[in-house]
Order: C-alpha cells, then sequence, then structure tokens
C-alpha cells in the first residue's frame, strides 16, 4: 500500500485530484481494517491519511451550528457537554458504535462516507437536518459544496461526492429540539450490527424519522413524517405499516429477514412516538 500523508485540506484536495479518483481518504480506519486480512485489493491502492491536518479535528460551534470535522469522532461527542445538552440523539446514537476503543477512533465522516445502510452515526445526523461540506481543489484553490445529508445517498455505496472531493466537514444546525430519540435493535447490546434502527426528532422545522438497515441506503421516512404531521389516530403498532411501505424497502438476509425488519421498525416508532407525536396513543 502506499500512504500520503497530507498536513492542509488543500493538500489533501490535491493528492486526491492527482490520483485521478484512485487515492482513498483515510482517517478512523474502523472499517477499512475489519476487511483489511480478506480484501487483498486493498493493499494495493494508495490512501490520503488525514490525522496530520490539524484543521479537520475540532469541533466547532457557530451561534447557528455544530460543526463536526472529518476526524471528529464518536467519543469527541459523547465527552462534549454541549453536545450532551443541545444533541441528545447525536450521543445516543455514537455511545451504541463499538466498544469504547471503537468509539474513540471512528470518525463521523467515515460513518458518512462508508455508506452502510446499517451506520448508526447517520440516522442520527440525519434527523437532524446535517449537510456535508466537501472541499475540492480548482483552479482558484479551493472550492466546497454543501449537500444535505438526506439527499446524500443516491443507492447502495453510491454518494454525490465524487473522488476528488473530500468530506471537510458535517454542519448540523443548532435548534431548539422538543423531542429527540434514537433506538438500535441488534443481536446484543453493544458491539452489533444493526438490524433496525431509528433516529427521531422534533423541531420548528416539523418531524423527522430516519432509519437504518431497511433499505439500500439509511433513509429518511417521508411517509411517516407527513402521517405523524397529519395528526391521524395511531393506536397500534400496525397502523404505522402502510406509511414504512413506502419509505423503505428491507430484504432478508444473515442477521433478519424483511418481515422482521418491517414489523420491528413499526414497533419502535409506535413505542418511542406514543403519546409525544400527535394522534400516536
Amino acid at each position: 500500500m502506499r500512504v500520503l500523508s497530507p498536513k492542509t485540506v488543500a493538500e489533501a484536495c490535491a493528492m486526491l485530484a492527482d490520483s485521478g479518483g484512485a487515492a482513498v481518504p483515510m482517517a478512523g480506519c474502523t472499517d477499512l481494517l475489519v476487511h483489511w486480512p480478506s480484501n487483498l485489493a486493498a493493499h494495493d491502492r494508495t490512501y490520503v491519511d488525514l490525522t496530520r491536518v490539524t484543521d479537520l479535528r475540532p469541533v466547532r460551534w457557530t451561534d447557528s451550528h455544530l460543526e463536526l470535522g472529518a476526524l471528529t469522532t464518536y467519543w469527541d461527542i459523547v465527552t462534549d457537554a454541549r453536545a450532551n445538552r443541545e444533541f441528545p440523539v447525536l450521543v445516543a446514537a455514537a455511545r451504541t458504535v463499538g466498544a469504547i476503543q471503537i468509539q474513540a477512533r471512528g470518525t463521523w465522516a467515515g460513518n458518512i462516507v462508508n455508506a452502510s445502510p446499517a451506520a448508526d452515526g447517520v440516522p442520527a445526523l440525519m434527523a437532524c437536518d446535517a449537510t456535508v461540506v466537501l472541499a475540492s481543489l480548482a483552479r482558484g484553490g479551493l472550492t466546497r459544496e454543501e449537500v444535505r445529508l438526506d439527499e446524500f445517498y443516491q443507492g447502495y455505496k453510491q454518494m454525490r461526492r465524487r473522488p476528488d472531493q473530500l468530506v471537510e466537514k458535517i454542519r448540523v444546525p443548532r435548534r431548539s429540539w422538543a423531542f429527540s430519540a434514537f433506538e438500535k435493535v441488534g443481536a446484543r447490546r453493544a458491539q452489533a450490527i444493526t438490524k433496525v434502527g431509528a433516529a427521531v426528532t422534533r423541531s420548528d422545522a416539523a418531524w423527522r424519522v430516519v432509519a437504518n438497515s431497511v433499505a439500500p441506503t439509511v433513509r429518511r421516512c417521508r411517509a411517516v413524517e407527513r402521517a405523524i404531521e397529519s395528526g391521524a389516530a395511531i393506536t397500534r403498532p400496525e397502523e404505522f405499516e402502510p406509511a414504512l411501505r413506502q419509505d423503505i424497502s428491507p430484504i432478508d438476509d444473515i442477521r433478519s429477514t424483511a418481515h422482521y425488519r418491517g414489523r420491528v421498525l413499526a414497533r419502535v416508532l409506535y413505542f418511542m412516538l406514543r403519546g409525544v407525536a400527535p394522534g400516536v396513543t
């Protein structure tokens, strides 16, 4: 393997551009190393190690946003007192990712670009209306593009990110959250891949319902959001299922079945929202 070690965002973007799209940005490596012994093709690739790019590390707070640099880890948010107060849904999601050792190395940006349908950090970010800031090198210097996270995925492992673009940071609007919750269903309480998961928030921007492990990508459930906003009476978990069928497309795999996933997600949402959302009783 060949490893490049930039010190600035501009250098990192130049290395990605010069590689013709062949180089892979590398941060926490928690996904890369899991498959390393069996993925022999990965041994011959070029990697851009971002760990020396100090501008990508900090958690930044502005008047309007929380900004997670590309090197911000789950543990950075778990241990951030302000994040615990303002974004408990992010903290709840971060605590479900592997063991503490993984939380201390794994990055939110890496969770996004790994593009797993079972990603745990992505639903919480998406439920908070996060956007992805992509940096690339142009003739005049660095240029940036901002993409809503709920519009970032175009299919399984397909993203609105060019090979020469680097995820520089994630921007999460600071709002007053009337409700936020995260739930993960797995084979055990820790260090398990999600069978069914959901993140739900309510702010002045209305309800957001996001599910993972039930479609080719993490999926915002807009039909469910409309059902909640309408105030329609929902008195049993099964009454979420018609809306869910418009939003999700689960499959059978080694961890679960499509039927189980649809049924359990309906129950998760019902008991999460009962007595909280209008009409859900």
